[in-house]
């Protein structure tokens, strides 16, 4: 009985043994199993990395459109509407001066110096409708680099056919800018202002006009100013032309 205790003893022992082998195998093969349920997540890292990277490049796009509409913004405040302020002005020894406002209040958006004396274009004037013609050279795009039409500095100048030397684009200095809030309450006139009022130093007498005009837009490469005068029908008196050629 002894020996049938201990054999049963050892057949337990075995058993309990072997059972403990049997699940060793059971918890080896538990871990390709749990990589079987971590293959489908790893299968999603590579769909994953494109949905992080979509969030960069639409932010880069919208950053993208938000800076393209920042300066669409900004070239409307310093640009020019449908309606806009001529003002015609010169020394009665200099060149004609030629500014186009938005309004009366706002800094000039095109401001040119003709070689025309200014005397010269008031007999011009005097004989009936004036038509100015500013034309410069179309050049290839990449050297023009997207210049717009009222920002080209050289232009070639013809007033009523006849060839008048050429204009020039200037910036807003203190003397045009003096000139300009000096006649800031005339709508529509012509005079002549004293060099006091202008603060223009010995420049002597000035002489302008001023007037609203009507702003056609052509094309990217022309566009053209009509002056609006109520006394004669609207039909205008003074006409600008810009053009790319």
């Amino acid at each position: 009985m002894a020996q049938d205790d201990s054999s049963k003893r050892h057949f337990h022992w075995t058993k309990k043994v072997g059972t403990e082998d049997d699940e060793r195998p059971q918890t080896f093969k538990s871990p390709p199993e749990d990589n079987k349920m971590e293959n489908p997540n790893k299968s999603h890292v590579p769909i994953q990395t494109p949905k992080k990277r979509l969030p960069t490049v639409a932010v880069a796009r919208l950053r993208s459109v938000i800076t393209t509409l920042g300066r669409n913004r900004a070239n409307l405040q310093v640009g020019l509407g449908r309606r806009v302020v001529g003002t015609l002005f010169g020394s009665r020894r200099g060149h004609v001066h030629f500014a186009f406002q938005r309004d009366p209040n706002s800094p000039p958006a095109f401001l040119i110096e003709l070689a025309t004396p200014i005397s010269g274009l008031v007999r011009e004037m005097a004989s009936g409708l004036v038509r100015i013609a500013l034309e410069c050279d179309k050049q290839k795009e990449e050297e023009k680099k997207g210049v717009r039409l009222l920002e080209e500095p050289m232009w070639r100048t013809y007033c009523n056919g006849k060839k008048s030397g050429f204009a020039t684009r200037r910036e807003c200095g203190p003397k045009e800018w003096n000139v300009l809030k000096a006649v800031e309450p005339i709508s529509m006139g012509a005079g002549v202002l004293p060099a006091s009022a202008t603060e223009t130093g010995g420049d002597g007498e000035l002489m302008y006009m001023r007037a609203k005009f009507e702003r056609i837009v052509g094309s990217r490469d022309s566009e053209a100013f009509y002056m609006t005068n109520p006394d004669s029908n609207g039909a205008p008196e003074l006409s600008i032309y810009l053009l790319r050629v």
